[in-house]
């Protein structure tokens, strides 16, 4: 008897520091292998941090990895000077495979669009923390659906039992925002009122419309803009048909598990790099001057509540 007496003292003792653990790790949608003790929505720093030799960079898959490598030799030079860390560029061809290797701890330093964000902060472990700027304050863009400028589709109301180009489940305006947005100002479900496809990334669902593969796509006109600059395709070849109010761009973040004094000076590396500066930067980002801090629980409330009334969930696996 009194040897299960302890037994019993001994596993009630560990459901109580189990319990007493739970509740010093509240996380809220973050994944099990993250706390949240701060409130602030994202992965805390861990007991065990990370201080690499070289910093692996990315930069959200975009439609012409060549332009954008080059691009980022300037910025890349001034990390490396303020972290004192080699810096590499890691080119990732999908949104998918960018999360994957910031999981793993393959990423440190990263550019996540604007609906992968969340995505990445609950499954991820990302710390996002400043996104770029012009004078009037944040950069942003505009989710525009396009079809071909001779299409009979006058307006979205058109689209139902045709089908749409979307780029991936993971994005904004890709996905997430015209999927809401054409239910709830048209009344048209993805499936039951319209088709869909997934093109993998905005210039493809661009030119596939430009090409007739597609009758329409949901892109982000910020692509549009950069893909007409280029002479990658002519502008009147395509027709607006809904565009959207503004949605944050790109956020800028790191891995949550590295040395706090690496993350400090990671983040002083993007505060004091003037964009406007960088000639290769400044065009392709034309009217952007720096980079500023942003908070992920105020500035992308507005894409957590599109996901929520889509019925998204961060299901990491």
């Amino acid at each position: 008897m009194k040897r299960a007496f302890v037994f019993i003292l001994m596993a009630a003792a560990a459901c109580s520091a189990a319990a007493v653990a739970q509740d010093a790790c509240p996380r809220g949608t973050l994944d099990a292998k993250y706390c949240d003790r701060d409130g602030d929505l994202v992965a805390d720093v861990p007991m065990t941090t990370i201080d690499p030799d070289t910093l692996i960079y990315s930069y959200t898959p975009l439609e012409d990895p060549a332009v954008y490598a080059k691009m980022w030799d300037r910025f890349i030079a001034h990390m490396e000077q303020a972290t004192g860390k080699k810096v590499r560029l890691f080119q990732v061809q999908s949104n998918s495979a960018q999360l994957e290797a910031l999981r793993s701890g393959r990423l440190h330093v990263t550019g996540v669009n604007t609906g992968s964000v969340p995505v990445a902060v609950n499954c991820s472990g990302y710390v996002p923390f400043a996104m770029m700027a012009g004078p009037a304050g944040p950069y942003g863009y505009e989710m525009e659906i396009v079809v071909p400028a001779d299409s009979p589709i006058k307006t979205p109301k058109d689209l139902r039992g045709r089908t749409v180009a979307f780029t991936s489940p993971t994005s904004n305006s890709g996905y997430k925002a015209p999927a809401y947005l054409m239910e709830t100002e048209f009344g048209l479900k993805p499936e039951a009122d319209y088709k869909t496809t997934f093109s993998g990334k905005h210039d493809n669902s661009i030119l596939g419309v430009i090409n007739g593969d597609y009758e329409a796509a949901a892109v982000a006109n910020s692509v549009l803009q950069r893909m007409a600059e280029r002479k990658v395709y002519d502008a009147a070849q395509l027709r607006t048909i809904y565009k959207s109010k503004t949605f944050p761009t790109t956020a800028y973040g790191y891995a949550h598990n590295l040395k706090p004094a690496l993350a400090e000076k990671i983040r002083q590396a993007f505060f004091t790099y003037a964009i406007a500066q960088d000639p290769d930067m400044a065009k392709e980002f034309p009217g952007q001057q720096r980079y500023m801090p942003m908070a992920y629980k105020t500035d992308w409330e507005m894409i957590r509540a599109i996901d929520a009334a889509t019925g998204v969930t961060y299901d990491c696996k």
